[in-house]
């Protein structure tokens, strides 16, 4: 299949759709099938079936790689669970995202962040079978490489990467495009000088990109945490990345500080809030999901807590680059915890119930109290 020549935009007023993507999503618990041609093996699961990927690390938080099944209790909805299989995935093909924050705000952080990607790309697509993207966000969200086994394709992108230019090299702020422009909210994008489209990145990685690839799956993203001009809200793309079953690693670097409304939690499982921002409709004040802001009512936002929050929800890890030459540890750690992860299977006992997208809630815990287990929280009930 012919793709278009170098990257798909996501503007601000739309969300594109990737045609060089022609497979259609898939439920996000079930094992898909890599093509006849690669050389690997799969977990194979029943249609029924939930897949996680599973880290366990000891009290000084060194990789634990030698358990069983037999070493770990699981229970979803409150209700103990069978656990089926439990394997190393060393030979599961993985699919990796590279999402890279470009906005002003970490122009500082650019040059360590590239420096380390490419290593760590390096260091991961170690076989055929392995496959990354990488895409950046500012004022836009630009795929700058769909998935290749090709290092120096990606490395290529990378060294290209410039902070707020957006594809075309340029410094100036392009015309948002999409829609058309007569609306309140356009107008009032228009108005702002750059942006950081974070939650718009993670929603088009995992809803585009990831939801119908086969492997293992992980997102490394790359920002100091502050959304700004997203259509989409936290809690939808976080749920996109539940959903396409991803793991969001985290790498925060705190940038220039800008004000953007108040995130209240990402609401259910968040523990604050009742959908994710203040009157309940899950998305921005006010109830509706991609309603426009007021100056007025902006504040100061946590952007390191809302990464940390990310990395929990999807079973991913966070961490903090507090120098501009520490993004190499970060990935460093990144890549010892994708080597030594676990895949575990189980099928829900009595089978998955609820209505398409309800959410079940997964514990899983090693019965070793001196070890901790990092898993996503859980799954959405695929449609029928």
């Amino acid at each position: 299949m012919t793709k278009s020549p170098r990257a798909y935009i996501l503007a601000a007023s739309s969300i594109l759709v990737l045609s060089a993507l022609a497979t259609g999503p898939i439920s996000p618990v079930l094992a898909q099938q890599p093509a006849a041609q690669q050389p690997v093996l799969t977990v194979k699961a029943q249609s029924n079936e939930v897949i996680l990927p599973v880290t366990v690390r000891d009290k000084k938080g060194q990789i634990v790689s030698n358990l069983k099944q037999d070493d770990f209790t699981l229970t979803e909805d409150g209700k103990p669970q069978a656990i089926k299989s439990f394997t190393s995935p060393i030979n599961q093909p993985l699919r990796l995202g590279l999402l890279i924050d470009t906005s002003r705000s970490q122009s500082n952080a650019l040059e360590g962040e590239r420096s380390a990607s490419g290593k760590f790309v390096d260091q991961m697509i170690a076989q055929p079978a392995d496959k990354a993207f990488l895409l950046h966000f500012d004022h836009e969200v630009e795929l700058l490489q769909d998935f290749t086994a090709s290092k120096d394709k990606l490395h290529h992108e990378l060294d290209g990467m410039s902070s707020a230019k957006g594809g075309n090299g340029s410094d100036q702020e392009p015309e948002v495009r999409g829609g058309s422009g007569d609306d309140d909210d356009s107008q009032s994008r228009r108005g702002h000088r750059g942006g950081t489209q974070m939650y718009d990145a993670i929603y088009l990685a995992a809803n585009e990109l990831m939801s119908s690839q086969p492997g293992r799956k992980a997102v490394v993203l790359f920002s100091d945490g502050v959304d700004r001009g997203s259509k989409e809200s936290l809690s939808d793309a976080v749920d996109a990345a539940e959903k396409a079953n991803v793991s969001v690693y985290t790498v925060y670097f705190k940038g220039e500080e800008e004000h953007r409304p108040m995130e209240q939690g990402m609401g259910r499982r968040g523990g604050m809030g009742g959908g994710g921002y203040p009157g309940g409709g899950g998305g921005y004040p006010g109830g509706g999901r991609r309603g426009g802001q007021s100056p007025s009512s902006e504040a100061h936002v946590d952007g390191k807590k809302i990464l940390e929050q990310i990395a929990t929800r999807t079973g991913g890890r966070f961490f903090e680059a507090k120098k501009k030459d520490s993004f190499e540890e970060a990935c460093n750690q990144i890549t010892e915890e994708l080597k030594g992860q676990y895949l575990l299977t189980y099928s829900p006992a009595g089978g998955s119930s609820g209505d398409p997208g309800d959410f079940h809630k997964i514990a899983l815990k090693a019965k070793n109290d001196q070890l901790t287990v990092f898993t996503r929280e859980g799954y959405f009930t695929p449609a029928k």
